[in-house]
């Protein structure tokens, strides 16, 4: 789908009820808040509740110099304040006590499905935080939380953040192991989950998965207190009487159902008062070196920079109904379907289903039935949504959307004409937005109603942010140029530090070059000062959204009995941006055959998620190695592309092997 153009300008209709109107309003309030950033997000805050408020002269400290000492950033210290208490009393106060908070659809159109008011969820959090005290948890405990989409997983949150206890929730399309090392990492105190999740027709057992963690974890060295359980597989759906019935594993005096706990608990509860700087919540993204690290958000500036993000980016006004499909899992839901919206008590749809369930209209059935006016999601969806044409997009009524939202990995311009043509009829602005887990919410992305929009750029940073593109050997790239993008200094909701491991967070992302946060993003400037994130830089991989490294998944394929040794890089994929390659040398002696592939592809499946598991896994006798024996993967991409271009192989220590690896290339589907 070639572009008629290269620029694609706000519709005029948004722009003029837009909070910024123009790319003048827009570089004013961008000019402001990197000069006088303290003056800036102190306007913010002043809409939220303090118990103590900040002391002005120390509203902003930070270093990001590792050379002038360890690496800090605080923002507002001195005030106190309870993020639940914004999101839900504050909102209850000012008259939206009967706004529905939340819209839930289930996992079929048939399920019942429930709204919930403001003044509702406030009785809910309320109840269960009286639930976790009554099991022991208090301020600064880690609770840790596996759940499918379902309207208890943000009462949990709430909850913990409530009483001042640290949540860390693990995407719930994760193994036991996966879910054992990350509650061993956090010394969690309680586990909360449900006893099933529907994917379309097919029930997905948690409880069962989450027994065997606690045993894994308990392995390791630490034992989870308790489990909280949610009922929610026998809740009325319209696949509830067609599922096999399988016994729920229980263990007395560990394993509470939810519905019995909530029985007869106050729906009041006071909030314990934070100071800014101490830990909201704790979510596990994966590192280079295979070992998932726990990025830590704190309380004051997450609550700011949650709530600034969610208001202008989507441009959402009272009586708007939002949509972010993403599981909470993530960070994503951690900021656009649960904080940044209550923090504007805004209205929100949670969906538990899959687009293609159980038509593949399901998800523009939906914006239809909810009159959705912004629409937040992946690439990967868009992608696949694709493929079916426009005709299960025109049986529905979209236009009350207003503001389209990408993303998770930067958007191809075919996706992004398709998402503007047929999904917003040429009407609506699309917000390309580029973040990460560590940086709390946007940090550059289109502004509706002011950002002229170029297909496939992220366009310009969002207030606060000072992008800086840097060579390899640390000297800044001016004007057009391609570069590493770093940012040189701190926005309210950037992570502080890796729990439990300062060093590690400090050497991450402090250290290639002082002075810059680096993110392990590529990106290039172009004529306009747009910029275009072209990937990662590092050893990273980004299937469908989901950040992994090629560490975690070559440890995971080297356990195998049959293999010697493992190297994994990326290859793009029409729908899921990137797929992966991996390179198998089997152990002397062994063959490697279709049996290897598949127990290779299980293994992955069922240590990581199914979202890791291997597109394609090739025989290499032999890796690509210089002579101090590191492997050269830029010969393995090429490889993978089928691109016999592979440039200066001279420093190898044995030139054959890139011959041998062509050869062995299993046919392209």
């Amino acid at each position: 789908m070639p572009s008629e153009k290269s620029i694609y300008n706000p519709n005029p209709a948004i722009s003029r009820d837009a909070y910024i109107s123009s790319m003048a309003e827009y570089r004013k309030f961008y000019e402001e808040s990197l000069e006088n950033p303290e003056e800036f997000w102190m306007r913010v805050a002043k809409q939220f509740h303090w118990e103590t408020p900040a002391d002005p002269k120390k509203f902003l400290q930070y270093n990001f110099n590792i050379s002038k000492g360890p690496i800090s950033i605080k923002w507002m210290e001195g005030a106190s304040t309870n993020i639940c208490y914004n999101l839900l009393d504050r909102n209850v106060r000012n008259g939206l006590g009967d706004t529905i908070a939340y819209y839930w659809e289930g996992n079929h159109p048939d399920d019942y499905s429930r709204g919930l008011t403001y003044r509702k969820l406030l009785e809910e959090v309320c109840r269960f935080a009286n639930v976790l005290k009554d099991h022991g948890v208090k301020k600064g405990d880690r609770v840790s939380i596996y759940m499918p989409m379902i309207l208890e997983l943000p009462i949990a949150m709430l909850a913990c953040a409530r009483i001042g206890a640290v949540h860390s929730i693990v995407f719930a399309g994760f193994s036991s192991d996966s879910l054992a090392e990350r509650m061993f990492d956090c010394q969690a105190k309680v586990l909360i989950t449900a006893d099933g999740a529907w994917r379309g027709e097919k029930p997905l057992y948690l409880k069962a998965l989450c027994d065997v963690a606690l045993e894994k974890a308990e392995e390791m060295g630490h034992t989870v207190e308790k489990c909280i359980v949610v009922s929610h597989l026998k809740r009325v759906t319209a696949c509830a009487e067609d599922h096999v019935e399988q016994d729920i594993p229980w263990t007395e005096d560990r394993d509470f159902w939810w519905h019995e706990e909530m029985e007869d608990k106050e729906p009041a509860c006071y909030p314990e008062w934070m100071e800014a700087e101490d830990p909201l919540f704790m979510l596990y993204t994966s590192g280079s070196t295979g070992k998932p690290k726990g990025v830590l958000h704190t309380t004051a500036g997450y609550l700011l920079y949650a709530a600034t993000t969610f208001k202008i980016v989507f441009d959402y006004k009272p009586g708007d109904i939002f949509w972010c499909t993403a599981d909470i899992g993530w960070i994503t839901g951690h900021t656009y379907v649960v904080y940044g919206p209550l923090a504007n008590g805004a209205t929100s749809v949670m969906f538990e289903g899959t687009p293609f369930y159980p038509d593949n209209d399901r998800f523009w059935a939906v914006i239809d039935k909810y009159k959705v006016t912004q629409f937040y999601t992946a690439p990967t969806a868009i992608r696949a949504l694709m493929k079916f044409g426009e005709a299960p997009v025109l049986k529905h009524n979209l236009n009350g959307l207003k503001v389209l939202g990408s993303v998770g990995e930067p958007i191809n311009p075919e996706a992004w004409l398709w998402f503007y043509r047929y999904i917003g009829k040429e009407k609506c602005s699309i917000v390309d937005t580029f973040w990460q887990t560590e940086t709390g919410g946007h940090v550059i992305t289109p502004i509706p109603g002011a950002t002229p929009m170029k297909p496939g750029s992220a366009s310009f940073p969002f207030f606060g942010v000072k992008p800086t593109l840097l060579d390899e050997s640390g000297v800044e790239v001016k004007g057009e140029g391609e570069g590493y993008l770093v940012f040189s200094q701190p926005w309210p909701g950037m992570m502080r530090t890796l729990f439990g491991n300062h060093e590690r967070f400090e050497s991450t992302y402090f250290s290639k070059f002082p002075g810059f946060y680096c993110t392990g993003d590529g990106a290039r400037r172009d004529a306009d000062g747009y910029l275009w994130i072209t990937g990662r830089v590092d050893d990273m991989l980004n299937v469908s959204g989901h950040l992994m490294s090629t560490a975690e998944v070559e440890s995971v394929l080297t356990e195998h009995h049959r293999v010697a040794e493992a190297a994994v890089v990326s290859r793009p994929h029409a729908v899921k941006g990137e797929c992966l390659y991996c390179f198998i040398t089997p152990n002397e002696n062994e063959t490697f055959d279709a049996k290897l592939v598949s127990e290779l592809k299980k293994l992955v499946r069922e240590r990581i998620g199914p979202f890791a598991m291997p597109d394609v896994v090739q025989h290499a006798p032999g890796l690509p190695k210089t002579r101090s024996g590191k492997i050269m993967r830029r010969v393995l991409r090429k490889v993978a592309l089928n691109d016999r271009n592979v440039g200066d192989i001279s420093t190898l220590a044995d030139e054959s092997v890139v011959d041998q690896l062509f050869k062995n290339r299993p046919a392209d589907k």
